[in-house]
């Protein structure tokens, strides 16, 4: 059952950004944005953690569990380093995920060969 939750919470997400792209004159650079925003939004009012619960990776995979995972670090931060950590806190949490993404983007491009196009 956890598949099937990760499936449809994560496929309404999706869908949901869908919609807001084709209904909207935003552009996707500013979608992204708000879906970042969001998720630090909902990770402060506690509604993201119990939908992390319920759906796993179907919630913390999305741009909306970045943004949560940025909140998540900040607020660990700043209860260890004080105002600093509003800095630091955000690099730390999400290090991790944005090396792995330049690592695979780095070795995917020597795998595979770009065709531009005409």
């Amino acid at each position: 059952m956890d598949y099937v939750n990760a499936f449809w919470v994560g496929g309404l997400i999706c869908a949901l950004v869908q919609i807001l792209l084709d209904r909207t004159k935003l552009m996707p650079g500013r979608v992204m944005v708000l879906l970042v925003c969001s998720g630090a939004v909902f990770g402060f009012l506690n509604l993201y953690q119990p939908l992390i619960e319920f759906a796993g990776a179907g919630a913390s995979v999305p741009l909306l569990g970045f943004g949560n995972t940025l909140w998540k670090g900040v607020k660990e931060a700043v209860e260890s380093d004080g105002f600093i950590g509003i800095f630091m806190g955000g690099f730390t949490a999400s290090a991790v995920g944005i090396s792995a993404a330049l690592v695979f983007g780095y070795l995917a491009s020597l795998v595979f060969e770009p065709k531009m196009k005409k």
